[in-house]
């Protein structure tokens, strides 16, 4: 399968038009997990040119609530398209919408149970450390804050996830299982709905999203346009939809790499 192209071809006419730019959160626009003053200036960049931007991550709820009120972005889609969170800073309120099939107790108890089998399972396992803030899923940390397991870990804890019939994606550092059939793409559909767009049909050729691992691969094979940063390249060879460009440099790095390429060709 041939390595998307670089972002170096992104179209000039794209980049004037463009409303929405769509962007995951970790080894996006963070680099080692943090946040470099490099990616929270982009973020500004973009919002005084005109450009939207949405985080999408699979982040929990309380950070997200976090991040919609106080990065200079236009909203959040969290825990892998769960809900999306949009705060109005004219009026101070927030508005939130959730996913109509977000599970309930009985599955979150579902959740918790699959859990302790991965541990049971796959030794080094251990929650995110996150978890505390979830309103939906599970989050298996296995190289965030816990020593790096192998990639046939990983590909075990998938399998037990699969066997145990939850829904779930790999990210850069975790892997969120959650009931209910909602990814980041349908997030995104809920975030322009509740923008007034009309959905992702209407607003798709203003938009584009950057992202880094498996669980952008919705948005990927949803997006008309996508970027990837360049340690997707990793994960390629594990990826059916590919990111449309990537960038030469990795994470945050890249994300800037992105940024700074839309907003000089925006004129």
């Amino acid at each position: 399968m041939p390595e998307p192209a670089p972002v170096r071809e992104l179209p000039r006419g794209l980049c004037r038009e463009l409303s929405f730019l769509f962007t995951d959160i970790d080894d996006t626009l963070t680099t080692g997990g943090m946040l470099p003053d490099s990616s929270y200036g982009a973020l500004w960049r973009l919002m005084r040119a005109g450009i939207r931007v949405v985080a999408v991550t699979g982040r929990p709820a309380g950070w997200c609530d976090h991040i919609a009120r106080m990065w200079p972005v236009a909203g959040v889609v969290g825990e892998n398209g769960a809900f999306c969170y949009l705060y109005d800073r004219q009026r101070r309120i927030m508005k939130r919408r959730y996913d109509p099939r977000l599970g309930g107790p009985e599955d979150r108890r579902a959740l918790l149970q699959m859990a302790e089998r991965v541990f049971r399972e796959v030794p080094g396992t251990a929650y995110s450390a996150d978890q505390a803030f979830r309103i939906s899923d599970c989050a298996i940390d296995y190289c965030e804050d816990v020593p790096p397991l192998s990639l046939a870990d990983v590909e075990a804890i998938c399998r037990i996830l699969a066997e145990e019939g939850a829904q779930y994606k790999v990210s850069s550092i975790h892997v969120n299982f959650w009931k209910g059939n909602f990814d980041k793409l349908s997030g995104v559909a809920l975030f322009l709905t509740e923008e007034g767009c009309g959905g992702l049909e209407q607003a798709m050729h203003r938009s584009l999203f950057i992202g880094d691992s498996q669980n952008d691969e919705p948005l990927f094979a949803g997006f008309a346009h996508s970027i990837a940063v360049g340690n997707l390249r990793r994960f390629l060879p594990l990826l059916t939809h590919l990111p449309e460009y990537i960038t030469e440099a990795d994470a945050a790095d890249g994300f800037c790499e992105a940024a700074d390429l839309i907003l000089s060709r925006r004129g």
